[in-house]
């Protein structure tokens, strides 16, 4: 059975387009949820001007039951990290800008940028990571190397970013021999 290469190809490539809208549909849905999850808590607890203690217990009880439905992902650190991913991005975007489509990076990227205190660099690494398709691993590479300040700083922004660049590639180049063999002399 000979199949056509360029059949193969091109019904391979549709497969995988197809896999990839899905994945960020899905990804998309799921900051939404926690967007809109962390609102509710907020809501919830400023119509009862919530104390601190009462807050925790709402939490504890939230977690225990979404958990017990719907299983992992709704621990009180999660729901924790919802409710200050909605804290931060309600603030820092416009009511009509908020919607799934808003949202471009995963979960996982938003946990970490919502550490960022800084709303100009918090902004900054959301857009480079949109823009440049960089993974977690790439974002907290980049912040690590302090892109955001060295740009700021600098008078040649475009050479700290081809320097930024150039760095990217060669760490994702492999040395020779990195095919799993270790090589004893």
């Amino acid at each position: 059975m000979n199949i056509d290469t360029v059949l193969w190809s091109d019904v391979r490539d549709l497969i995988l387009e197809a896999r990839r809208t899905v994945a960020r549909g899905v990804n998309a849905a799921l900051v939404w949820t926690n967007f809109e999850i962390g609102c509710r808590i907020i809501e919830h607890e400023q119509k009862g001007k919530v104390r601190a203690e009462y807050a925790e217990e709402t939490l504890n009880s939230l977690s225990q039951k979404l958990t017990g439905e719907f299983g992992r992902g709704y621990s009180v650190d999660n729901l924790e990290r919802m409710r200050r991913f909605y804290l931060v991005y309600s603030k820092s975007e416009t009511l009509s800008r908020i919607s799934p489509s808003a949202f471009l990076l995963s979960w996982s990227h938003y946990v970490f940028l919502i550490g960022i205190e800084d709303e100009n660099e918090r902004r900054f690494y959301e857009i480079e990571s949109a823009n440049q398709n960089w993974s977690l691993r790439e974002l907290r590479r980049q912040f690590n190397s302090s892109l955001y300040e060295r740009l700021t700083l600098s008078r040649d922004k475009e050479k700290v970013r081809d320097l930024n660049n150039n760095v990217k590639l060669h760490l994702n180049q492999r040395p020779p021999n990195s095919d799993g063999y270790c090589l004893n002399f």
